[in-house]
This record gives structure tokens, C-alpha cells and sequence, in this order.
């Protein structure tokens, strides 16, 4: 991906690690994926001893700090490892969505890193470009019910004049993985503060969860619907 110049002056070491997943077969839920993702939250809430210790976990405290310099509140918006480890830290567990989701949704919880997924047939990987948002630019999120207008002091990414992330908070609707998705780009979004192992370990563990629950390879053991 290339990242504009002024963003790489005002935030040194921000930077990007993507893979590609194919041959996907995405589905509601596997007893398999349920299994591990109670292995890691019993990780983690070991790890962890109570919510109010989760905001300073190296990893979290610097997507804080980010989103401080781009704009966004985290204490009203949290990071979504943040979010995903004080759902556990709280016993509430990761939540169900549909395997895909759910399988890189345990690989930011367990690295802390926010990952950010794309349909490999509505984008192009070759073509990213992260840069400031220009102000009044609309962006339309996952979720959202209308597009928000921004104004000027966020980090998007741009494909082929397309805003398909709003970095590193929200995915655009528009380019969103679906139950129908056969090809996915997987984003580990790295900001200042975050070395490259960091993103390496999110970056494996992502691809080995979703191979083994969300490709032909890997579905050919589930046992569930």
C-alpha cells in the first residue's frame, strides 16, 4: 500500500501488513471455531485480571493515541482489539457473526492488533493508497445508516477513488466481506508504536484461523452446519 508522504512524516512507523485468503466458504457458525475462541478468551482473561487493566496494554495504548491525532474519541469509540478484549475481560466472550468475522476477530484479540477485511472482488489490493481525508468527503461504513462527512484530520484508504476504510476504525460498506465472499484481503493495521512482529503475529494468526474454519481446506472437518 502506498502511504502518502505527509502521513509518514507526521506519524513515523505507521504501516500496513496485508494477505490475501482464497477459496473461502464462509458460514453462520462451526462448533470447531467455538471451541477455540473459548481456548483464547480463558487466555486472555488469565492474562488480563480486570477491564479497568485493558487500556494499558502496550499494543492498545498506542491505537489510543492514534485515534486521539486522527480525530476519534476512544473512550466513546473504542479500538477494535480494545473492544474485543474488554468484551472478554468483562465475561461476555467474542461475539457470533459468521466464521470469517469470527476467525480474525479472535486473531485481534489475541494480538490486540485491529484487522481490517476486504472482498478481493471489489477491490484492488495493488492500488491502495492511505492518505488524509479531504474535508467534506463522505465515507459510508459498515453499519452506518448514512454516510458521514469528514473533515479533514482523518486517515483513510483510497481505491481507485473509492474510500473503502476509514484507517484503522471502519470498513466501507461497499467493499465488505460477505457470507458470499470467495477471495478476501486481510489488513493488520499498524500505527505508531507497533513494531513489525506485532503485525506478524496477527498477520499468522488470522491466516491460520481462517483457513482452518473458512476455506475448502480447512471446512472439510467442521462438523457443523
Amino acid at each position: 500500500m502506498e502511504i502518502k508522504d505527509s502521513l509518514s512524516e507526521m506519524f513515523p512507523g505507521l504501516g500496513v501488513l496485508q494477505i490475501q485468503v482464497r477459496d473461502l466458504v464462509i458460514k453462520d457458525k462451526d462448533p470447531r471455531l467455538e471451541e477455540a475462541k473459548s481456548r483464547v478468551c480463558s487466555k486472555i482473561r488469565d492474562s488480563i485480571g480486570s477491564p479497568d487493566q485493558v487500556k494499558d496494554q502496550r499494543i492498545l495504548r498506542a491505537y489510543r493515541d492514534f485515534y486521539w491525532r486522527v480525530g476519534i474519541d476512544p473512550t466513546k469509540t473504542r479500538p477494535a482489539g480494545e473492544a474485543l478484549v474488554r468484551r472478554i475481560v468483562s465475561g461476555r466472550g467474542l461475539p457470533q457473526i459468521n466464521t470469517f468475522v469470527d476467525a480474525y476477530n479472535i486473531a485481534s484479540a489475541e494480538s490486540f492488533i485491529a484487522i481490517a477485511a476486504f472482498d478481493l472482488a471489489r477491490v484492488d489490493p495493488d492500488g491502495l493508497v492511505m492518505r488524509r481525508a479531504r474535508a467534506g468527503e463522505e465515507f459510508l461504513g459498515i453499519g452506518m445508516e448514512k454516510p458521514i462527512v469528514l473533515s479533514g484530520v482523518e486517515v483513510v484508504v483510497e481505491d481507485r477513488g473509492r474510500l473503502i476504510a476509514l484507517y484503522p476504525y471502519r470498513d466501507s460498506d461497499e467493499s465488505k466481506v460477505t457470507m458470499d465472499t470467495k477471495g478476501a484481503l486481510l489488513m493488520m493495521c499498524g500505527v505508531p508504536g507497533l513494531g513489525e512482529a506485532d503485525l506478524q503475529l496477527a498477520s499468522s494468526l488470522a491466516k491460520r484461523y481462517v483457513e482452518e474454519f473458512c476455506t475448502k481446506r480447512g471446512s472439510s472437518g467442521a462438523s457443523g452446519p
